[in-house]
């Protein structure tokens, strides 16, 4: 089996179990996935199977698209609502128009300083790792780009926003820098991640209905998406919905 698989993540589920599900399923040990979402993140997570796991670089770099929500008034350890609270703050005083102009700030290149509970290594060890024994040190700082940020609705304390993304951005950090600079806090309460370059969530799979398809039926979508994929890597997702019947009927 060879291809590219799309599903569509639940929340609580990690990245790895998701390639545990699609290996179960499918019977083959060669599977991958191109860009990890956190635990509490819901949407698209591009599957590589079989040699198309070398195609992992040249996903991975894609722009990535998320919906998600901000929530005022507090800071915590994990910059998500899964952390420990660090500090609480008032937000009565933010207005929409302080939001739209914190969000033009961060829009761009930026120096994002990577989350202490994150993956990224440090020394040898993943930061995570050293954060949960209460290890000090110093996160990496790296430069992303921020395409756009987008209002789309303020209702305090939640702030609901749409974003595109360059490769290895987090939004997490970008939630608590905007808190920061609101002088409220703020945590990113939900996040999903809507498309990946030329991919769109609409074209996933549940993982319900991973499990009620056949084999066969698996490896057509996945050899379909890779065609697709080799003949039109840049374009708008339009061509995926031609070439997988079915649509939106997930």
């Amino acid at each position: 089996m060879n291809g590219i698989l799309l599903v569509d993540k639940p929340i609580l589920y990690t990245s790895h179990d998701m390639v545990d599900v699609v290996r179960r399923k499918t019977g083959i040990r060669r599977v991958g996935h191109a860009g990890t979402l956190d635990p509490m993140a819901t949407g698209l997570l591009i599957m590589l199977l079989g040699p198309s796991t070398s195609l992992f670089q040249d996903l991975s770099v894609l722009d990535k698209d998320y919906e998600g929500i901000m929530t005022l008034g507090m800071e915590t350890r994990t910059q998500d609502l899964e952390g420990m609270v660090t500090r609480t703050a008032s937000y009565e005083h933010i207005r929409e128009k302080d939001v739209r102009a914190a969000f033009g700030r961060f829009t761009g290149k930026i120096q994002q300083t990577v989350p202490q509970y994150s993956s990224a290594k440090v020394k040898g060890k993943k930061g995570y790792e050293l954060a949960r024994k209460s290890i000090p040190f110093d996160a990496p700082v790296k430069t992303v780009e921020i395409k756009r940020l987008d209002l789309l609705r303020f209702s305090p304390p939640d702030v609901y926003f749409s974003t595109r993304v360059s490769k290895g951005t987090y939004l997490r950090a970008v939630c608590a820098d905007v808190g920061s600079e609101l002088g409220a806090g703020m945590v990113l309460s939900s996040l999903r991640r809507t498309r990946v370059g030329a991919f769109d969530v609409a074209d996933s799979l549940s993982p319900e209905n991973l499990k009620r398809l056949d084999g066969s039926e698996i490896a057509r979508r996945a050899a379909d998406a890779l065609t697709a994929w080799k003949k039109r890597p840049a374009e708008s997702a339009s061509w995926l919905s031609r070439i997988m019947p079915g649509r939106n009927a997930r």
